[in-house]
């Protein structure tokens, strides 16, 4: 990160090391992940200057068992859960609304609330986006992690969870955000590309396919759901923002597929 080095600080020892966890390709073991990840390791690892199919394709099939076995699910669904109502807040934040709490549940339920007008475009944006939201971030992360910046999505994410605690509303909220936030802190600072890359590629497949899951559920029975809360402010019926999220999610997860398949061409 030469870019940073006008920094008054740039020479510290706590800035290197930093940069040292941070920046693509310095890890530790930079040349033994992924051609994908790190470019240095197409000397040792893929000599056609593509990765094996298997090393991108393993975390999306442990992302599936995770969401497929109801008792690995039982205990991820509430990262899909958490993902979602960030995603509430940080849609209403954008679209000029005051973020003031959320709370998630173990039985996949939650909620956030944000403060601003009752009705309008604004509203009913950060009350779609909830159930679009985990694979959106899923298809970011894969991008994030083909393109080598997993590590720095680890400090801003562990960081993100800090700047989130004084929202938390419920115990069980402040567990799962530490949780995360310390997850995201120890991989980031104990270094290991291959190691990370693979966990960020496994969340991205549990949060699409979680994506998956909670719409499906939702649209067998949308009463008391988002968008049976979207057809009473609007008056636009509820299978219609049903569609559009299913849209959404097949679009993100379709970049997804693409990303990987191009890395692996």
């Amino acid at each position: 990160m030469s870019a940073l080095s006008w920094l008054p600080w740039a020479d510290a020892a706590w800035w290197q090391a930093i940069i040292e966890r941070t920046a693509p390709g310095s890890g530790a073991d930079a040349g033994a992940g992924w051609c994908a990840v790190v470019p240095a390791a197409g000397e040792r690892f893929c000599a056609d200057g593509a990765p094996p199919a298997w090393v991108l394709w393993l975390p999306v099939a442990i992302g599936l068992v995770l969401v497929v076995v109801p008792p690995l699910w039982r205990l991820v669904r509430i990262g899909v859960t958490f993902v979602h109502e960030l995603g509430h807040a940080g849609v209403g934040v954008l679209v000029g609304r005051r973020f003031t709490g959320f709370v998630i549940r173990g039985d996949m339920s939650g909620h956030a609330v944000t403060v601003g007008r009752r009705r309008g475009p604004g509203l009913a944006l950060t009350t779609w986006a909830g159930y679009p939201m985990p694979a959106l971030v899923g298809a970011g992360l894969v991008w994030v992690a083909l393109a080598g910046w997993a590590p720095l999505l680890l400090l801003v994410m562990a960081a993100g969870c800090l700047l989130t605690l004084p929202f938390v509303r419920s115990w069980t909220t402040a567990g799962v955000t530490l949780a995360v936030g310390a997850a995201a802190g120890a991989l980031w600072w104990w270094r290991s590309d291959a190691r990370t890359a693979t966990v960020v590629l496994a969340v991205a497949a549990v949060l699409i396919l979680g994506a998956w899951r909670h719409w499906a559920a939702v649209s067998r029975s949308p009463r008391g759901s988002d968008p049976a809360e979207l057809a009473r402010q609007t008056g636009w019926p509820g299978w219609f923002w049903v569609g559009t999220q299913l849209l959404v999610i097949a679009a993100a997860t379709a970049l997804a597929g693409w990303l990987l398949w191009r890395t692996l061409t």
